[in-house]
């Protein structure tokens, strides 16, 4: 299993990162310690303390600086360098500044928080050049109105290719709510054209589906884009509001994922049903987990699969978008998109 590196991944919402607070995460297979500053600023360190292997976030924040708990060390959080070590007397000379902890590019971006994992590894270097970082069409610089994480048993691609296949709404998404059983599929016809490192479903009119968005005015349109590593949103705007639909997925492992899911609207007046439509955002993505749940005991025995055309087209894209970034990255090449623009017709 090959995790795409030199990329931003999502981290945690913004607003479960209180001042003075720190929250170990693994991304990647990578332990990480984010934190924010008293100023509100976040920052993220490896989360391992360079003397004895303590991870950092048992410690505190104080001036600046993450002092470790088992022997008082202190790492500035925008460098990773240390900046005291209590057990050193006056006349020993030792150079602190030779001991660093890995430093992570971390950003707070319309209420999320990303962090940058680079190919280096555990190297001490910050990079540079760094690309920006993803960003929600349309609603400025406010955070999610809703947001909700949930870990899944399985690898990123598998995340990924679940997440966007289209015809397994009508299997897997079964509730009173939104598709009953046994409904007959109906045909789609979908325009897709390449888009940055990734695709974009053209934007186009909301037919049938469009009487619950009503509230967003007249002449409804959807567009949806997919980027690597695991970035998809959705934007549903009419004349007067729009709707954002952030899902993003964080390799924590190499067998195990984090789903993030936000949603933004420009909307007033609808706070009262943020807790309605959470858990109902939740019950819809907890059902994509239980289904990768069962699979696994299939995927266990590494048996072939068959993606077909055009339901599988999506995850073939994803796929050979994958190949095609690493291959970039290890020859030093820029990126180039290698896909064409297509549209797909299935049953759904």
């Amino acid at each position: 299993m090959t995790l795409l590196r030199d990329c931003w991944y999502l981290a945690l919402l913004g607003r479960r990162l209180k001042r003075g607070r720190m929250v170990a995460k693994t991304m990647l297979g990578e332990p990480v310690v984010i934190g924010r500053r008293a100023d509100g600023e976040v920052f993220a360190l490896r989360n391992i303390c360079p003397h004895r292997g303590m991870p950092l976030h048992h410690g505190r924040l104080e001036d600046g600086g993450v002092r470790c708990c088992y022997h008082g060390w202190k790492f500035g959080t925008e460098d990773g360098r240390c900046t005291d070590i209590p057990s050193l007397t006056d006349e020993q000379t030792f150079h602190l500044e030779r001991v660093r902890v890995k430093l992570y590019p971390c950003r707070e971006v319309q209420g999320n928080i990303w962090v940058y994992i680079a190919r280096n590894g555990t190297s001490k270097e910050t990079p540079t050049d760094l690309p920006p970082v993803p960003r929600m069409p349309d609603i400025g610089e406010r955070g999610p109105r809703f947001a909700l994480s949930m870990d899944f048993a399985c690898d990123i691609d598998q995340a990924v290719v679940g997440l966007m296949d289209p015809t397994h709404l009508g299997y897997v998404h079964t509730s009173w709510w939104w598709h009953k059983r046994n409904r007959k599929p109906r045909l789609k016809e979908k325009s897709y054209v390449p888009f940055g490192n990734g695709f974009r479903l053209e934007r186009h009119e909301l037919k049938g589906g469009a009487r619950p968005y009503r509230i967003l005015g007249k002449n409804v349109t959807t567009e949806i884009t997919f980027q690597l590593p695991a970035v998809r949103v959705e934007h549903i705007k009419g004349d007067r509001h729009s709707v954002v639909s952030l899902t993003a997925i964080t390799p924590l492992t190499e067998t195990t994922s984090e789903v993030h899911q936000c949603m933004y609207w420009t909307i007033r007046g609808l706070g009262l049903l943020c807790p309605i439509m959470q858990r109902l955002a939740r019950t819809f993505l907890g059902q994509d987990r239980d289904v990768v749940i069962r699979q696994a005991a299939g995927l266990a025995y590494d048996p072939p699969l068959i993606l077909i055309d055009d339901a599988d087209t999506q995850a073939k894209w994803y796929y050979r978008l994958k190949q095609r970034q690493l291959e970039c990255q290890e020859q030093g090449k820029p990126f180039k998109n290698p896909l064409k623009a297509r549209i797909l017709r299935y049953r759904s």
